[in-house]
């Protein structure tokens, strides 16, 4: 009995052995914590950072199988524009060889970041003074040594990553959570779809739209099982806003992780397709908080924990993730453009002041951004539009540049032939709002549909990105899962104590 289980136990160290020589990860992180005073971006017009809550980073993960390697990149911020992507890109590739186009970098879409949006540095600067004012002290916007910084980090962190590159065992699945996020947009009693039509309001009728609720999760051990890092995927927007300067619920992530597995694990978060989700529950029926450190906690803490579980699960059949691949596409995709009564309109109101006396706030902003769009488009009226599919062995990441809507994630899980599909938004570039075609019919509606400088493709766009990632993935062949050793035959006896009959004296 000795001799066999020592020896399936040589067979498991042997298979471990090659998965390690086969497969090595890599994992870095860098701080990319915005100052005090800096722009806190996330709305259409202007806030700053005024407290600290916790650190924002670049977390990088990097794998390599023996003869392709790949890197995952996530980054606490709201969005990462194509011009810093495209320099970082660059010099991780001169620096290490990487293919720029097997370089995944997703923004968390923390509304909690620095200031790497919405507007960049100089992009207005061909317009007239009034377009110049509207864009840049009207509206949020980039810091251009900030996303200097962000760059450094990006290349530093991937870098770091890739250098440090240890034999590993791998495995990726999903655990699952429903209870902590919701869908944030309704089909309200007069037929029409509201974006938080507010706690308790009674005109609600149903969600017109889905959640969810798998956690993704793909995990690197060492030879000891001690976990080097792990990728998680869950579709909410980090809108939980803990207060201050902060990676908002993905702080709390990392922190459920590390509670376990120590300060050593890399946790690189990249978002689900969350453009119509978030922690807001409109059909709560109890005065709870919605927002603030608690509810950070509490969705960063289900998360995480799923995220844990499935990692534990995962462990014991770890191995070699086999083959790695990578694909992109530039999906061309016209801008819709406001009309000429639109135009006309909003070009009356942003004339009289920023907002004038008796002119709602709301109705001044879309003005504002109707503005901004028309002069945008003129300039650019097709988006280059950059969809990705990176594999890992049985998983795929599949990305879009989006604030995607999550029905959008389901539709490509449904239609991936990969065991686990991670889908990913706003990757490797910003096109704002991507929302279903029904959201734009007569039933439709929500802030989400409306035109302005950070959403304005056409209404088919988010059909031709789902189309153009299934398409890639379709290219791709998934690995076979890892798993332990196979049990040899049989051949001992049952339990001692387990065997014995019932005793009735």
């Amino acid at each position: 009995m000795f001799r066999r289980t020592f020896v399936a136990s040589l067979l498991f160290l042997s298979l471990n052995v090659r998965a390690q020589t086969a497969f090595k990860a890599g994992f870095a992180e860098r701080d990319i914590t915005p100052d005090i005073g800096m722009e806190q971006p996330g709305g259409y017009g202007k806030a700053f950072h005024r407290i600290r809550h916790d650190a924002c980073k670049v977390r990088a993960s990097v794998f390599d199988d023996g003869k392709t390697q790949v890197a995952i990149v996530g980054l606490d911020a709201l969005i990462i524009r194509r011009p810093t992507v495209a320099a970082a890109r660059k010099a991780i590739a001169a620096k290490t060889g990487l293919a720029p186009e097997s370089i995944l970098i997703s923004a968390s879409h923390s509304h909690s970041a620095g200031p790497t949006g919405m507007i960049l540095p100089g992009e207005y600067d061909d317009g007239s003074d009034q377009i110049k004012k509207l864009a840049y002290e009207q509206s949020s916007c980039a810091d251009a040594n900030f996303l200097a910084k962000v760059e450094h980090a990006l290349i530093d962190a991937t870098c770091d990553a890739f250098e440090h590159r240890a034999g590993a065992s791998a495995a990726a699945g999903y655990g699952a959570d429903g209870t902590v996020a919701f869908n944030r947009r309704f089909l309200m009693k007069d037929g029409l779809t509201r974006t938080h039509p507010g706690q308790g309001n009674p005109d609600i009728v149903e969600p017109a739209g889905p959640i969810d609720p798998q956690v993704g999760v793909l995990g690197a051990w060492d030879s000891s099982g001690k976990l080097l890092g792990c990728v998680v995927n869950y579709a909410c927007h980090c809108t939980t806003g803990p207060g201050g300067t902060s990676a908002d619920y993905v702080f709390y992530i990392e922190k459920t992780i590390r509670g376990f597995a120590g300060e050593q694990a890399v946790v690189v978060f990249l978002p689900g397709m969350a453009g119509d989700v978030t922690q807001v529950d409109n059909r709560n029926p109890y005065q709870i908080k919605q927002s603030g450190e608690q509810v950070s906690e509490l969705v960063g803490g289900h998360v995480g924990a799923e995220a844990l579980k499935s990692l534990l699960t995962l462990r014991p059949g770890a191995g070699s993730l086999q083959p790695l691949a990578f694909e992109t596409r530039t999906v061309k995709i016209p801008h819709r453009a406001p009309s000429a009564e639109h135009l006309a309109q909003a070009m009356e109101l942003v004339q009289r002041g920023a907002p004038p006396k008796g002119v709602d706030q709301t109705d001044w902003i879309f003005a504002k951004e109707t503005v901004l769009v028309d002069h945008r488009i003129k300039r650019h009226p097709i988006a280059d539009v950059e969809v990705q599919a990176i594999q890992v062995g049985p998983a795929v990441f599949l990305t879009s540049p989006a604030e995607y809507f999550c029905q959008f994630g389901l539709d490509l899980k449904a239609g991936s032939k990969f065991p686990v599909t991670f889908p990913v938004s706003l990757a490797n570039d910003c096109v704002g709002y991507v929302p279903t075609e029904q959201a734009f019919g007569p039933h439709g509606g929500g802030y989400e549909t409306r035109l302005t400088s950070y959403s304005n493709l056409e209404i088919t766009a988010g059909t031709k990105i789902r189309d153009a990632l299934l398409e890639l993935s379709g290219h791709l062949t998934p690995g076979a899962a890892p798993h332990a050793a196979p049990l040899p035959p049989f051949k001992g006896k049952p339990w001692g104590y387990g065997r014995l009959p019932p005793q009735v004296d």
